[in-house]
């Protein structure tokens, strides 16, 4: 784990404090835990469409046109 120092408004520090204490958790712990929050409701995530049309091709969009005019080929 990765030590990182924060700096907290006054107020802040104290109601994190006194939250510690009331639930028996440590600052660090409480911190890390609103940060790991944050973080899964703000990630960006990928459609799992994405991909599904992989052609294989790598030169599909040089060559879309010659290629959406020949005949299909089986698969």
């Amino acid at each position: 784990m990765k030590e990182t120092v924060i700096c907290l408004p006054e107020a802040t520090n104290a109601a994190l404090e006194q939250l510690a204490t009331a639930t028996g958790r440590s600052p660090s712990d409480l911190i890390q835990a609103a940060i790991a929050d944050y973080l899964s409701r703000h990630q960006r995530t990928v459609p799992a469409s994405v991909g599904l049309g992989n052609s294989g091709r790598a030169d599909l969009s040089e060559r879309d046109e010659e290629l959406l005019w020949q005949e299909p080929q089986p698969f």
